[in-house]
């Protein structure tokens, strides 16, 4: 049997157009199978439960579901619709939080769970919240009474201009300076004073890219210049710089030739800056390098480059 991982995950919180509280949370996730194609067109069996405190809590809210991939490998669903196992989605107390999404999932449709992931739920919708919380707010204290203004002084009179002094003699001519040269530098290099591996140069080796000696983390497309900006996620030479990036999709690519001579990489996914849409940026396999266009949801791993 082909393992599956679901690679991407996103709640969006659903309402009524009448007056009361939302009952349930829409949630999207795209399911590859080992060799990373997409599972499409098929039915899935899933298990999703809410667990309150840690990722290891107690669940207060269980139920099945069976939703099918599209021709894009994803799924849909709405948490709170499904059959319930245990507990009542309308009876949770999100202010007694933090909570957590499990996540059990059966490639073949049943409910032979093979898969488990689980994250937190880093919001909860304000009407959901709401409804066993109150509003935690006081009530707004009285304004104070403005203090008076003080008096303003009366202007002192201009002090009489000194005498000008006397001129003081010609100071002797300073040695002749010397121009400045840029110092060159070569690609497949590591120059500590730019904070890593040089992997392109122009105008004859003056200017070029670096790239970093070490990965910056993982996260997702939108949080990774957070992560570059971090001078914790940089060795001591990388953590010099402030103008570290995201690489272009080629200057990636440039990077995964050279990865062996750099090191440190990951046999995973990297990301780039280029986006190929609203919602997907490439990203590059540095096991296999592939060049995809992946969710700007998805976890994957970041390596800063600058210019010089």
């Amino acid at each position: 049997m082909k393992n599956i991982f679901i690679l991407l995950f996103a709640f969006f919180f659903t309402g009524s157009l009448f007056a009361q509280t939302p009952e349930k949370m829409s949630y999207q996730a795209v399911v590859r199978d080992g060799s990373n194609e997409l599972v499409i067109n098929q039915n899935v069996g899933m298990q999703i439960s809410i667990l309150q405190g840690t990722v290891s809590g107690i669940s207060v809210y269980t139920e099945t579901q069976t939703p099918t991939t599209n021709s894009n490998g994803l799924i849909s669903l709405e948490i709170g619709s499904g059959t319930s196992v245990s507990g009542t989605f309308s009876a949770i107390d999100w202010s007694a939080g933090p909570y957590f999404i499990k996540t059990e999932t059966d490639p073949n449709g049943g409910i032979n769970y093979t898969i488990t992931g689980t994250s937190q739920l880093m919001s909860v919708p304000y009407a959901l919240y709401a409804k066993t919380s109150g509003n935690g707010e006081g009530p707004q204290g009285p304004a104070g009474a403005d203090g008076n203004d003080g008096a303003t002084g009366p202007q002192g009179p201009a002090g009489a201009d000194g005498n000008d002094g006397a001129t003081g003699a010609t100071g002797p001519q300073g040695p002749t300076g010397t121009s400045y040269t840029p110092p060159i530098y070569n690609v497949n290099t590591n120059y500590a004073e730019l904070g890593g591996y040089v992997i392109a140069v122009r105008d004859g080796g003056k200017h070029g890219l670096v790239v970093a000696m070490q990965d910056q983390g993982s996260s997702s497309w939108y949080e990774a210049n957070d992560l570059l900006s971090d001078a914790n996620n940089h060795d001591v030479n990388g953590a010099k710089f402030m103008d570290w990036r995201l690489p272009t999709k080629r200057e990636l690519n440039l990077v995964y030739n050279q990865k062996s001579n750099i090191g440190g990489f990951a046999s995973s996914y990297y990301w780039s800056s280029t986006e190929s849409g609203d919602a997907n940026a490439w990203e590059q396999s540095f096991a296999y390098g592939d060049q995809y266009s992946g969710n700007k949801y998805a976890n994957y791993n970041v390596r800063a480059v600058r210019a010089f």
